[in-house]
């Protein structure tokens, strides 16, 4: 009777850590399907000469500043130290008086990177980035309206058109090159690291109108913005969560 009891318990032993064995393993294969989020802030460089160079013929206008201030958010996944990311971002800058002359140039974009880390180490990545992307760009120009009368705005609607800002529209499929360096904490699956990037457009393009329609005679870019970053990777809380149970 005791070599039964003693059979049976070390059978309820032997199923029960087998399905410790079974759930660790399982939560190890979901976590590692999911990819890291990914937030960024950082600044982005780009000098759109074309059109500046033809603003600066209207001095009723402000011309854009080349420093853009950017915030990113996206994922990010490492796979037998293979890289890849895809990241949304919007960027904006304000040169100029706020409440006068002023312009400002705003984007939105996403890119998609692939990269391989060289460091084989669970705490550190280094590794570089290529990929492409697609950015949008609004630039907008205020004149100084400050002496026209504020009656005078009320009594007549042209008054009042005339007062409405400048809005111009690009967009440029573009090539990324880059590289990245982070720090990690396996234990908590976060990290903390910095990224270089170059976007770079394949072609020039014109300059449009605020409803996107062209114009004859308008002036042409192309993309050529450098970008640093600080960027904070974390796994999905839920997939914490089950990687401590």
């Amino acid at each position: 009777m005791k070599t039964i009891l003693l059979l049976f318990l070390l059978s309820v032993c032997a199923v029960s850590f087998a399905q410790d064995n079974n759930k660790q393993d399982n939560n190890k294969w979901n976590a590692d399907m999911f990819p890291d989020v990914s937030r960024a802030a950082g600044v982005s460089f780009q000098k759109f000469d074309g059109l500046n160079s033809r603003i600066a013929n209207f001095p009723q206008y402000k011309e854009l500043r080349n420093a853009t201030g950017v915030l990113q958010l996206g994922w990010f996944k490492e796979d037998h130290q293979f890289v890849s990311q895809i990241n949304l971002m919007g960027g904006s800058s304000m040169s100029g008086d706020r409440g006068k002359r002023s312009s400002t140039i705003r984007y939105l974009g996403v890119g998609a990177e692939i990269g391989y880390d060289f460091i084989k180490s669970e705490k550190i990545a280094l590794f570089p980035l290529v990929g492409l992307g697609y950015q949008k760009y609004q630039a907008r120009f205020f004149r100084d309206n400050s002496a026209v009368d504020f009656n005078s705005v009320l009594q007549s609607p042209n008054v009042d058109n005339n007062l409405k800002s400048l809005d111009l529209t690009n967009g440029f499929f573009n090539y990324r090159l880059g590289v990245g360096f982070a720090a990690r904490s396996p234990k908590h699956g976060c990290s903390i690291g910095v990224q270089a990037m170059y976007t770079g457009s394949f072609s020039d393009h014109e300059w449009r109108s605020g409803q996107n329609q062209t114009l004859g005679n308008a002036p042409s870019d192309k993309l050529s913005q450098i970008y640093a970053g600080l960027v904070f990777t974390c796994r999905p809380l839920f997939m914490m969560k089950r990687r401590h149970m």
